[in-house]
């Protein structure tokens, strides 16, 4: 019998890029919902669903991702972020089903010197952060099986995103200041969402619960990812200048050092994990590709 696998959250970034691939899976079904189709937040809403599907996976891309925003819509983030992923993890271990969630580096305070591995404290210092990291908690207690991917700097060339907002940015303007004290490895979710389906494929002989973390690979700050994103779209007319975040103020802290160490999910699983400069290329060409 053919395997299914239900995706949540599938109209975001990382939900269409699952979507866009499902093609070179023929071995699996797929399931894509969104907040039309299935409610997570409420317990009740995901026992009848799970319990209806019967999928043997189940891969959460929903989260409260609007970083800024919960710091005063603080319940809805916490549901979305917290109540939400131990409902899923719940209704997956009640029906002998293997649970994916995703989560991100804002659980750290990115005070760090050095690249964080999955063994290293959680210390988030915003609400976004927290309600992530209490989500963490709430899976592994409702179901020890899961697995948890951490990640940072998500974006694609579906849904709104730093990529897409400094192409745009930088055609309309002839000046650009861009935060170059927080440092990080952006994620081209189309990665991401390879690695999630890649560890599908061989959870018969190799599933393993815990936490990981995955980005591409390779470092740099917003400004500099701002710099190599202008020169890949041919983009040359826009100055941009790099600041300090205390020049850019947010009602929500932003985690200075956001890099990852990536050894665990490829010793585990042996995915591929991409540079992120190649990543990007890929996504702009599909951009380019999509605009002319």
């Amino acid at each position: 019998m053919m395997k299914k696998i239900l995706v949540t959250g599938a109209n975001g970034q990382l939900g269409n890029e699952m979507r866009a691939l499902a093609t070179l899976y023929p071995q699996f079904s797929f399931e894509f919902t969104d907040v039309q189709e299935f409610d997570i937040s409420r317990k009740e809403s995901v026992d009848a669903h799970v319990g209806k599907s019967k999928p043997q996976f189940l891969v959460n891309c929903a989260a409260y991702t609007a970083v800024d925003k919960a710091e005063t819509d603080q319940e809805l983030a916490y549901l979305l972020n917290a109540g939400a992923p131990q409902f899923l993890a719940g209704a997956a271990r009640e029906n002998d089903c293997r649970y994916i969630h995703v989560s991100t580096d804002y659980v750290f305070d990115g005070m760090s010197f050095k690249p964080y591995s999955e063994d290293m404290d959680v210390k988030p210092v915003s609400v976004y952060g927290m309600s992530k990291a209490l989500g963490e908690k709430n899976i592994t207690e409702a179901n020890a099986d899961s697995i948890i991917i951490r990640t940072a700097w998500l974006y694609s060339s579906f849904g709104n995103n730093f990529v897409k907002t400094m192409i745009r940015l930088g055609k309309e303007k002839t000046d650009l200041n861009v935060v170059f004290d927080q440092v990080g490895s952006p994620t081209y979710a189309r990665d991401l969402a390879r690695c999630i389906l890649d560890i599908i494929s061989k959870a018969d002989n190799a599933w393993k619960a815990g936490i990981y973390h995955y980005s591409n690979e390779g470092v740099c700050s917003w400004y500099d990812f701002t710099k190599e994103i202008h020169l890949q779209a041919g983009i040359s007319t826009c100055r941009v200048r790099p600041i300090e975040t205390s020049e850019y103020p947010t009602p929500a802290r932003r985690p200075h050092y956001s890099v990852f160490t990536k050894k665990k999910i490829r010793d585990t699983f042996g995915v591929d994990v991409p540079y992120w400069k190649d990543s990007l290329r890929e996504c702009i060409k599909l951009l380019q590709g999509s605009n002319g």
